[in-house]
């Protein structure tokens, strides 16, 4: 395992087992109030460019409850708003902290930080890829489901970063994974290109929702306008239309399929409220699993 985590296509299979394994233990340790200090006088830096309720939060309380601190940086009150280089803002933070976690626009950020920086650089978000979100994703559908191999994983929506992350899963994974997309709308093309390449899993794209959903064990959408997209929305509301994750849709599914969503949620929109609050909803569970995983990389990676 590299000593960073920019993208989920530098991992393989044993590093997933690893991560999913020790997470659900991490998660099942804290429930029986076991205390895991394994970060104790570590420091972790959090630069974060992009608005964030769950990323932010479950990292901070993930390196306290593993005995470290968190240090929260907002990018515009740095001299990073002045036009300090990030080479020299990425070396001057390596002799502070034990740790970074960046949430940003460009992927190419990210990559500078790492490449200037002597300590492990965490991706909790570009807009390319979301890495941390779907290694806790994945832990829940091993929650619920006891295993991944063999499961059927139907994306509803957009073509997004989350999408992105779950593309390079499946090109490690044994996973079947259909992406209902519109057209224009669809994951990047050069990692459903690399993730096909690898020929591990399954990975098809569709247009039509149905198809995707047919039969799915695990059903997962998100909003339809990522942050930074806000001017899109409207004309997105009137395309994704289709797409809505409603009762109609999850009734094509398997009968003990899972509803997933990495929330924030737009209710009436991409999901219906009767299906985000229905029985096959695993929403609430998968967005605490967020800090048990982020407790899982924290301890991996320092």
């Amino acid at each position: 395992m590299e000593n960073n985590l920019l993208s989920l296509s530098t991992l393989d299979k044993e590093d997933f087992d690893y991560l999913l394994t020790r997470a659900l233990e991490l998660k099942q340790r804290h429930k029986q109030n076991i205390s895991d200090l394994p970060l104790a006088g570590k420091t972790i830096g959090l630069i974060f460019e992009k608005p964030s309720t769950r990323t932010r939060v479950s990292f901070e309380v993930a390196a306290s409850q593993l005995g470290g601190s968190s240090i929260f940086i907002s990018s515009r009150e740095t001299q990073m708003s002045r036009d300090e280089p990030i080479k020299d803002t990425a070396r001057v933070l390596s002799g502070y902290l034990d740790c970074l976690v960046i949430r940003t626009y460009a992927q190419e950020i990210i990559e500078e930080f790492n490449n200037f920086s002597t300590i492990p650089v965490i991706n909790a978000l570009t807009d390319l890829y979301h890495p941390c979100q779907v290694l806790s994703d994945l832990m829940t559908v091993v929650e619920y489901k006891n295993r991944y191999k063999g499961l059927k994983i139907a994306w509803v929506g957009d073509g997004n970063n989350v999408a992105n992350s779950w593309v390079n899963t499946a090109g490690i994974l044994d996973l079947n994974l259909v992406l209902a997309c519109p057209e224009n709308y669809q994951p990047d093309p050069e990692i459903m290109k690399n993730a096909l390449a690898a020929g591990k899993g399954k990975i098809k794209i569709v247009t039509d929702p149905g198809e995707a959903v047919e039969s799915a064990d695990v059903i997962y959408t998100d909003v339809w306008a990522s942050m930074g997209q806000e001017e899109q929305l409207e004309k997105r509301k009137k395309l994704f239309k289709p797409f809505q994750l409603n009762s109609k849709l999850v009734s094509m599914a398997a009968k003990d399929a899972i509803i997933m969503h990495c929330l924030p949620a737009h209710r009436g929109e991409e999901i219906s409220d009767k299906v985000m609050e229905g029985e096959q909803s695993v929403i609430w569970d998968q967005s605490e699993n967020k800090l048990h995983m982020h407790k899982a990389i924290l301890e991996t990676f320092l």
